[in-house]
């Protein structure tokens, strides 16, 4: 089932690809509306803080000028890393969204779960399979290429 929130954090996901980078897009959503959308950009030179999560988070908190993203829903095409489930839980939407599982380095519960126990509703598989075709193609066309 298409959910057009998800269908949003893979346009950003396709961009990144576009761009060389690890094709994960991102979505942060308050009252039904899209406020912030990134991608990754950390083969862009700029750094390896530069996950879609952790740039979209940024960005939501900077537009609604609070350290605390009440009420607000995460969706992101790949199950976040350590790093960025951290930033999650300091910034504490309500819901995070993901599609494709991570299984070698996922913090929401594919490899560990940080967010167990926590006031964050986790939903994972989300349009699974489009997100993680768009990564395996990604990564086959990388591999061809070297």
């Amino acid at each position: 089932m298409t959910n057009p929130f998800m269908q949003a954090a893979l346009s950003e996901a396709k961009k990144a690809a576009q761009k060389g980078e690890v094709p994960v897009g991102a979505v942060l959503v308050k009252n039904q509306e899209i406020i912030a959308r990134a991608h990754n950009l950390t083969e862009s030179g700029s750094g390896i803080l530069a996950h879609a999560e952790m740039l979209v988070l940024s960005e939501g908190l900077r537009l609604l000028g609070s350290r605390r993203l009440s009420g607000c829903s995460l969706y992101v095409t790949l199950e976040p890393c350590p790093m960025c489930t951290g930033a999650i839980l300091l910034s504490r939407p309500q819901q995070v969204f993901f599609g494709a599982y991570d299984t070698v380095m996922g913090a929401c519960g594919g490899k560990t779960d940080l967010l167990r126990g926590q006031a964050i509703e986790v939903y994972g598989g989300i349009m699974e399979t489009e997100c993680a075709n768009l990564l395996k193609t990604f990564f086959s066309d990388l591999r061809a290429k070297s």
